[in-house]
């Protein structure tokens, strides 16, 4: 099992601007001084060796949307937020590849963030596509069509060339989709949002974000605990640090980096990865709370350990 993320941010597109993209050049320009670096490999080599990865690279700045590749032929996608856009651009070349236009595609919900790469998602324009959607909603296809109605978007859906079916799923059942068990399971945010736990060929993720945990009520996480047992991976809302989510910004449907930890130590889950950033959050700011969350997973570990990952569009982890 692959997983891909195509966009990893909450909220709204967060792209970096001309000062940070400006501060990242200065930043290296400065580390180099002294330097000799007489060829490309080894100036790729003094990059990845001397500098933090907020210095070198962005977490990015798309949001919601993760595509999941479990070695069969159709593509299964969660999410349909600005990163779709690029997701679509890329499949064209796998589709030329032989491989068949069908898309899954897995809601957690229909917040404008989910769904606003939807409209220019290129295989949807195409005759040879086939697009179904998956979710615990029943106004997904509604949610749709009306993001693209004439005051919003200038291409209506009817337009739209591609064959579609919504299919709305039950909690606590299981589905066979794409050569994968998938099992969803109800969280707590405005309107409801549903987490997604995918099994095939003897590895499972679990994707769960825009979902509030609160720490004072951990029995009440019990069902999460059984959702996310044993999972290779669990891709998990992480948009807030502690003192966020228990103060001023409670009750907003999101969760925090401790959270994602103790969720997933009881669960003995293998690995986390922080997703669904705050958008006031830079790259510095993002690497600061990763590095707190791996010392606050080292401190609370007692078995097995949890590996710590922070999410950035373009990363890609093998199950």
């Amino acid at each position: 099992m692959l997983v891909r993320f195509w966009g990893t941010r909450g909220s709204l597109p967060t792209p970096l601007d001309a000062v940070a993209v400006r501060k990242k050049i200065v930043n290296a320009v400065m580390k180099a001084s002294g330097r000799v670096l007489e060829t490309e490999q080894d100036a790729a080599r003094f990059v990845d060796e001397d500098f933090s990865f907020a210095e070198r690279a962005t977490y990015g700045g798309e949001s919601s949307c993760v595509e999941i590749e479990a070695g069969n032929d159709e593509f299964m996608i969660c999410d349909m937020g600005s990163g779709l856009r690029r997701f679509g651009l890329d499949s064209f070349r796998r589709t030329a590849g032989g491989k068949p236009k069908t898309f899954n595609f897995f809601m957690s919900h229909f917040h404008w963030d989910h769904i606003m790469g939807f409209p220019f998602f290129g295989p949807a324009f195409d005759h040879g596509s086939t697009i179904n959607v998956f979710g615990g909603h029943d106004e997904m296809e509604t949610a749709l069509r009306r993001q693209q109605e004439k005051i919003s978007f200038p291409v209506p859906f009817d337009f739209l060339n591609a064959k579609f079916t919504f299919t709305t799923l039950t909690p606590g059942e299981s589905y066979d989709i794409a050569g994968c068990t998938v099992q969803l399971i109800d969280q707590f945010h405005d309107n409801d949002s549903y987490g997604y736990r995918f099994e095939c060929d003897g590895k499972s993720a679990v994707y769960s974000t825009d979902s509030e945990h609160k720490s004072e009520h951990a029995e009440d996480d019990e069902a999460f605990v059984s959702f996310f047992r044993q999972a290779d991976l669990v891709i998990f809302d992480t948009m807030y640090t502690l003192a966020d989510a228990v103060t001023m910004k409670e009750d907003w449907g999101h969760s925090s980096n401790v959270a994602a930890v103790d969720l997933c130590h009881r669960a003995g889950a293998k690995r986390l990865a922080m997703y669904h950033h705050e958008p006031v959050n830079n790259d510095e700011t993002m690497l600061g709370i990763h590095q707190e969350t791996i010392r606050y997973e080292e401190l609370m570990r007692q078995d097995s350990s949890l590996d710590v990952l922070c999410a950035y569009d373009g990363l890609e982890v093998v199950l």
